[in-house]
């Protein structure tokens, strides 16, 4: 299953552009609130270095593109529908959307850092609103809703603990594995708060306390600060007050970009700093297009494709190996070099690493081997970003 991000923020953000410029996709862009009804999915990539080079080998990618020496692999981006102030008790469209993100690896928190829309996503005339506003504001209404998920849920707790051999912790953790969050995360929370000992005991306070840690460990963030190609003076000069992990983003432009490269105008790949024009412009496009590069200048990008490879491999703290089932040739049953790429979480061992190729294979486990050194290695090694393994496994 592909990595999921979820794209969240008030109306009017840039969202949607952000989601059509990540995916080429030609979801509806409006000024008014709401123009995302319902959440849209499409695939992204997170994008690095491939091994290829290295072997001195052309690749055969099978699950991944591979380009100029890039590996791009697929992950799935999630729209969500703009929020508004309590969008946890129903406002707006509310928990419908809020839901959405309940299987989403992380989050990116996209905000109009221009100020030129208030906290419903209106445009306003004289601009004097806050966007950091919206870094809080985010991060409370999930935090909400996921306390009233667990405040819902808390009945089956109670059950339980009428019963023999009760055991809050595992009580707790086996009611909220529904919402797509892992066991082990749910009990490393529970381990680092205090909370009264009986279920029946348990306030709101206890509820929103649980939430907030579930959210920070379990749907890791950054934040974006859109349409920076717009954004006053001084909203710029307080990138660095937001204390979270945040990335300059101007969406608009990528989408440019993107389209123009695929008309043959420019030459572009996501995540490039810089683009070539390789088709005779009008007037108008070229004022625009040096309006563009003006941006990438300043900020190395338009920060769209480094905001995803920031949300998987800083965030998420995932790493890319490839594996293979012939460790002299780096190839697969069929003969195709590197075929496959996956995303593993920093840490994952060989084992883990057969599982994710296929559930056979993983139960099957036996050993694997290091590509680069053809050494067997142990189980439990710590997977490296780029290994190249060999998985041997009873499993064909």
């Amino acid at each position: 299953m592909p990595i999921k991000i979820g794209l969240i923020g008030k109306t009017n953000t840039g969202k949607t552009t952000f989601f059509n410029s990540s995916t080429l996709s030609s979801d509806e862009i409006s000024t008014y609130p709401f123009t995302t009804k319902k959440s849209s999915t499409s695939t992204g990539y997170a994008i690095t270095l491939c091994v290829h080079p290295e072997f001195n080998v052309n690749d055969n990618p099978n699950n991944s593109k591979c380009k100029d020496g890039w590996r791009y692999i697929p992950i799935e981006l999630i729209d969500v529908a703009g929020l508004v102030p309590d969008a946890h008790r129903g406002r707006g469209l509310g928990n419908k959307f809020l839901d959405d993100l309940m299987n989403a690896d992380a989050i990116i928190n996209i905000i109009d850092f221009s100020g030129e829309t208030n906290e419903e996503g209106e445009k306003i005339e004289n601009p004097e609103y806050d966007p950091l506003n919206e870094v809080v504001f985010i991060r409370e209404e999930i935090d909400l809703w996921l306390a009233g998920v667990i405040r819902r849920n808390w009945g089956s707790v109670e059950r339980f603990s009428r019963g023999p051999n009760f055991n809050m912790e595992k009580s707790i953790a086996s009611v909220l594995s529904g919402l797509g969050i892992k066991s082990r995360d749910i009990l490393s929370c529970l381990r680092k708060i205090e909370y009264p000992p009986m279920p029946s005991e348990w306030e709101d306070s206890d509820y929103e306390q649980l939430a907030r840690l579930l959210r920070k460990m379990s749907k890791p963030s950054i934040v974006v600060a859109n349409k920076i190609d717009v954004a006053p003076e001084e909203n710029i000069e307080r990138l660095g007050d937001i204390g979270e992990e945040i990335s300059a983003v101007a969406a608009q432009y990528e989408l440019i970009l993107r389209r123009g490269n695929g008309r043959g105008i420019i030459r572009y790949d996501p995540g490039d700093n810089t683009f070539d024009v390789i088709k005779e412009l009008t007037e108008e496009q070229e004022v625009g297009l040096n309006k563009i590069e003006n941006v990438m200048k300043e900020y190395g990008g338009t920060g769209v494709q480094n905001s995803l490879n920031r949300a998987v491999y800083e965030m998420m703290g995932m790493i890319t190996v490839f594996p293979v089932e012939n460790e002299s040739h780096w190839v697969d049953g069929k003969g195709n070099k590197l075929p496959d790429a996956y995303l593993m979480p920093s840490g994952s061992t060989p084992r883990d690493l057969a599982y994710e190729v296929h559930t056979d294979i993983g139960e099957g486990y036996l050993y694997a081997i290091d590509a680069r050194s053809n050494r067997r290695i142990s189980e439990d090694y710590g997977l490296k970003e780029g290994d190249v393994i060999k998985i041997v496994s009873t499993a064909k």
